[in-house]
């Protein structure tokens, strides 16, 4: 670790190596604290308990502040491998694996702080040797398949944590389409997997809730496409002919989950899958006595939200933007930020506030080069792309790009 002072502030920087490539990472995080704990070789306080409980959504008594070095102990660092910059790193480490461990830390704490609907969402190509980023070219089929193959992995360990809450297949892994579970079963066929949790499909688990006594009344709204399959099938005289994948694959639903999780909905595919969510939650939480936690996964609602679908073409799922998706809790948020010639991402561990992070690549005396973290913004409110875009440029502006 090395301690830098410079313009009245105490840097913390932590340069940790990687031992295939030597490229560096450092961290800067300007910080005032005077009580810390070691922790992997950065200085950080720890908050109190009184700090850490009854959070909803954020931390408990703590008011909005820009001062980064008010809030430093209670941030967790930036994954390593994601940086653009040092893809031969990422390509080197298992950067996934570390998501869902931060993510299983993030969802146990936001469940147990009574949070009902939750997202996840992280860069699902990046890692391994085929390693991705933004700047790389990909397509959905590429995204859906690291998503399911994200959650696949991710479940088991997760279930294995609460077996009296989630076991018993107690968990539902809700994924776009039959074709989706049907693939997922053939693919990840071991014991471990197949015993973890209730397959099944957005279309499944609608209909389940709807033909529940305690559902919402709502019926599934099918895309275009399953019309059309259906169409088919009864054109052939037959209930399924197999059009959308294998229904012998979805896992038969006989009571609630106690916990859904819902792979990529809507991102890529129909904007039904969004519409659909809704009613799932709704049937499944009708009851004020009933608490079910839904967990999408990189299901894009930013897009949702954000109003990228208009309104006056898409007037069902407009409806459920402010009445359903505003009311999420981002549990693990990572998102690159890529603009006016700098670059960072907007990042959020649960129950900690936002981050604004700053990723620069500097040069080292002996021509090694490195990347540098620097937290510039830090809110308990999420900030906008454009709000998160020009706390970067004024930092990069201020001499930490330079």
């Amino acid at each position: 670790m090395q301690v830098i002072v410079a313009a009245g502030i105490l840097v913390l920087c932590l340069f940790a190596a990687d031992p295939v490539t030597g490229f560096v990472v450092t961290r800067v995080t300007p910080t005032t604290f005077s009580s810390r704990q070691q922790t992997g070789g950065v200085s950080r306080e720890i908050p109190s308990q009184s700090s850490r409980d009854g959070r909803v959504g954020g931390i408990k008594g703590m008011k909005q502040r820009n001062n980064v070095s008010q809030w430093m102990a209670k941030l967790s660092e930036l994954p390593v491998g994601i940086s653009p910059f040092e893809k031969s790193l990422s390509k080197s480490i298992d950067v996934q694996e570390n998501f869902r461990t931060i993510a299983k830390r993030a969802l146990t704490a936001a469940i147990g702080d009574g949070v009902a609907l939750l997202e996840v969402e992280f860069p699902p190509l990046i890692g391994g040797d085929k390693s991705k980023s933004q700047f790389d070219d990909f397509d959905n089929v590429q995204e859906l398949d690291r998503n399911k193959d994200w959650t696949m992995l991710f479940v088991p360990p997760f279930v294995a944590s609460n077996p009296k809450l989630y076991g018993n297949k107690q968990a539902w892994l809700v994924f776009p389409d039959t074709k989706e579970c049907e693939l997922a079963r053939a693919e990840w066929a071991g014991a471990r997997y197949r015993d973890a949790a209730t397959f099944t499909t957005i279309e499944a688990a609608t209909n389940f809730g709807s033909s529940s006594t305690s559902g919402s009344g709502k019926s599934y709204d099918a895309p275009w496409a399953a019309n059309f399959a259906s169409g088919m099938s009864k054109l052939l005289g037959q209930e399924d002919a197999g059009f959308l994948g294998d229904k012998g694959s979805l896992d038969p639903l006989e009571q609630p989950a106690t916990i859904q999780f819902v792979i990529q909905p809507g991102n890529g595919g129909p904007v039904e899958d969004w519409i659909n969510c809704e009613t799932i939650h709704l049937a499944n939480n009708n009851n004020p006595d009933t608490y079910i936690p839904m967990v999408i996964i990189n299901g894009a609602l930013d897009k949702v939200r954000g109003g990228y679908y208009a309104s006056v073409f898409f007037p069902k799922l407009a409806a459920t933007v402010d009445r359903f998706f505003k009311k999420f809790t981002s549990a693990f948020y990572l998102k690159p930020i890529s603009d006016k010639g700098v670059y960072g991402w907007l990042y959020r561990v649960y129950p900690e506030p936002w981050q604004v992070v700053l990723q620069t690549v500097r040069t080292k005396s002996n021509d090694q080069m490195y990347i540098e973290d620097t937290v510039v913004h830090v809110s308990e409110t999420r900030p906008t792309y454009a709000e998160a875009v020009s706390k970067l440029v004024d930092a990069a502006n201020k001499g930490y790009a330079k």
